[in-house]
Formats: C-alpha cells, structure tokens, sequence
C-alpha cells in the first residue's frame, strides 16, 4: 500500500500495490502492521456500506465526540464519490481545512480519515456503493454533523447536490458550543 499525506493533517490517501498478471490483479487493502507502522488506527469495530440510486447523493458531514470519536477508512466500490474530510480539532494546524479527492471503483483508493475531522461525500455516478471501515461503534448521542454547505468552511463540492436526507439539510451554522468542538480537543 502507498500512503500519500494530504494538506489535513492525519489524513492519507491509500493506493493499493497491485500485483498483476492474466487474471487479474491482488492487492492489499488493510494490513495491522503496515498501519501501525505509521501510526495509524488499526482497531475495526464496525464495517459499514452506504448504497446510493442517484448521482448527486450527499451525505455528510458528520463524526462523533468524546469515545465515541471514529477514524474512517472510506473505499468506492462501485460508481464514483467525491470524498471529503475536513478538519475540526481545536489543537490542529490545519482546523478548518477540508482535503477532497475522488474515490472510484476503478482506482481503487481509499481515504483515511482521523478522529476529529467531519466526513462527507457526493455521488458522481448513479448508483453508487461506499464501503467503509470505523474504528468506533456508532453512538447516536455523540453524533454531530456539519452542514455540507456551511460558509465558514466552505468545501468545494464537484456536482450540484440532488439528493439529501432532511437532517443533513437542516443541520445549523457551525457553532464551537453546539458542536462539541471542545470535546475533540487533544486529538492531533
């Protein structure tokens, strides 16, 4: 696996080392080792996938507090995403920075997305799936979004959003308080 940092700090864009030949190809998607040599989370508690019918399909941002602070590590396996992270921890260099990059079926990458960042992505293709691995059990009482349009931060989304669920649509201005900001503090 090649890990590529990106402008957040503590999220890495992964690629698989392919090994090919006239069947096709192998590679390595996770490895304990090769992400504790880094520094990275290897603990999974949950696998989760998201299936999405229409191109324009946005869900996000989102991420838990306290314990219940999740690492992702996000793969397209079918259609195309643009995925996004964005920076939330208080103590971090790079707090309020979003990182974005198109995961795809076909090039097979992987975002990994620490504890303390908000996570969202847009489909690009009907008929999307979106796989990904949680370092932390969902716990409804600690779940916090931030709304995918919000002007402080202001990500830079690729397609006109046509589809939300009406809690993403209806999250508030980004607020410290309300938020929980205070409670990712100590996560870099």
């Amino acid at each position: 696996m090649r890990f590529e940092s990106t402008l957040i700090t503590g999220v890495f864009l992964i690629s698989p080392e392919e090994r090919r030949d006239d069947r096709g190809f192998f590679a390595r998607m996770f490895c304990t080792e090769e992400f504790a040599a880094r520094g990275l989370e290897t603990r999974v508690a949950q696998a989760n996938i998201s299936s999405n019918v229409r191109r324009g399909t946005l869900r996000g941002m989102h991420y838990q507090l306290g314990a219940a602070a999740e690492v992702k590590i996000v793969r397209c396996t079918k259609g195309a995403i643009w995925d996004v992270a964005l920076d939330i921890r208080p103590d971090s260099p790079t707090f309020g920075r979003s990182f974005g990059t198109e995961l795809t079926a076909e090039n097979h990458r992987m975002l990994y997305i620490p504890r303390g960042c908000a996570h969202g992505f847009i489909t690009l293709t009907e008929d999307t799936e979106v796989f990904y691995l949680v370092s932390s059990p969902y716990t409804a009482a600690e779940e916090r979004s931030i709304r995918w349009n919000d002007p402080r931060f202001g990500i830079a989304w690729p397609a006109t959003v046509e589809q939300i669920s009406p809690k993403d649509a209806a999250t508030p201005d980004f607020n410290e308080e309300s938020n929980g900001i205070e409670r990712l503090r100590g996560l870099i």
